[in-house]
């Protein structure tokens, strides 16, 4: 049985899940009441199946948990069409309009600057990862430079809330997180003109609109998700590339292969490894049967190291392909700033390899004791 507060297990959860993969596709977890999809097929029939989906009910008290509520009642990913269409459809002329293809060249130039001020041992995370990531979020969102330093703070104490277990001390600093960064957004949104933000304010289809608590919403979704997903990624990517010498120097020899290193860094460590859905109607996936409102949560990074889909799935092949990993997720939620996640990820990474013809770790990683949201908290390098 799955423990997910095991300290050997969150640091390294892979022989587990293949254990538990082998055993069943599909599993019943009795001290959570959810049932675990391990195989890449029962994962991605989870994340596509239309009779499973996301249907948000407020945390009680509801009085207590307001801030908390808002930013999921109206945003997106925690919600079925018509609204998840509606919402969807929204945001997505916004960010569609040229924003991620313009910060191409922003971000090289970003990732460069940021190794260039590192000095020659420094910490992957602090000094390259999470800077990358809020300086792009805060390029897109157009938050002026002397408030980025909120964005990383805001974000990290939200998302400590999708763990499957967490501390009150957690929950208080997740509601004030929420309570700060909406009143931010709420600001923001009524003095800028230019950017994501604005773009969002004005987001119609015909007479609709996002409303204020809805722009709020979408507007910290795209931070949370976006700056999460590509710091956890890239630090997980990057350690399994400097601990595989031979894929390293196959890199170093043909950088055309950026764009499969990438791919297989997010199969490989997903930054996110469970996503829970729940059944409408009763539903079957992989035989099992699963009754209404019952949760099945799929194991994303289980999923992704299937030997049904990928040969020798315990191996990082940078040039493995095809590639159907489920990094990103399937289906109707299919995550939306996937293509932004990718230019950033292979930037910081193009970076690197630039940066230093010695790049290697100067001490074993540090792992986050995280489970949903797989991540270092350290991973220091060396180009000694």
């Amino acid at each position: 049985m799955i423990d997910f507060e095991d300290p050997d297990f969150l640091r390294d959860p892979y022989p587990a899940l293949a254990e538990l993969r082998s055993q069943a596709p599909v599993s019943r977890h009795e001290p959570t009441g959810m049932w675990l999809a391990a195989s890449h097929a029962a994962a991605d029939a989870v994340l596509r199946d239309r009779r499973l989906g996301r249907f948000w009910r407020d945390r009680e008290p509801a009085e207590w948990w307001e801030p908390f509520n808002l930013l999921h009642r109206n945003q997106m990913m925690e919600n079925e069409p018509p609204d998840h269409t509606r919402l969807r459809s929204l945001v997505a002329k916004a960010f569609g309009r040229g924003h991620v293809e313009r910060l191409r060249p922003a971000v090289a130039a970003e990732a460069t600057a940021l190794l260039e001020a590192a000095g020659d041992t420094f910490d992957l995370l602090t000094e390259l990862a999470e800077p990358l990531a809020v300086t792009v979020i805060a390029e897109l969102l157009g938050v002026p430079r002397p408030d980025r330093h909120k964005l990383r703070p805001w974000s990290a104490a939200i998302v400590k809330m999708y763990e499957v277990s967490r501390t009150t001390a957690a929950e208080e600093a997740a509601l004030e997180a929420c309570r700060d960064f909406a009143d931010y957004v709420r600001h923001l949104a009524t003095r800028q003109t230019d950017g994501l933000l604005s773009d969002l304010v004005a987001a119609r289809d015909g007479t609709d609109r996002l409303t204020g608590d809805e722009l709020v919403a979408s507007a910290i979704l795209l931070l949370n998700a976006g700056h999460e997903a590509s710091v956890n990624a890239l630090g997980g990517g990057v350690v399994a590339l400097l601990k595989q010498p031979a894929q390293l120097a196959r890199l170093r020899a043909d950088r055309g292969l950026e764009a499969t290193a990438i791919e297989e860094m997010i199969r490989y460590d997903p930054p996110l490894h469970l996503f829970v859905r729940t059944a409408a109607a009763p539903v079957t996936i992989a035989g099992v049967p699963i009754p209404a409102g019952g949760q099945v949560a799929a194991l994303l990074g289980a999923a992704n190291r299937d030997p049904a889909v990928f040969a020798e799935p315990d191996r990082f092949d940078l040039a493995r392909d095809p590639n159907p990993h489920l990094g990103f997720g399937a289906g109707l939620h299919f995550c939306l700033g996937a293509p932004l996640a990718r230019i950033e990820l292979r930037a910081a990474l193009r970076a690197l390899l630039d940066h230093a013809p010695t790049l290697r770790l100067a001490a074993e990683p540090v792992h986050r004791p995280t489970f949903v949201l797989r991540a270092f908290t350290e991973v220091r390098l060396t180009t000694a």
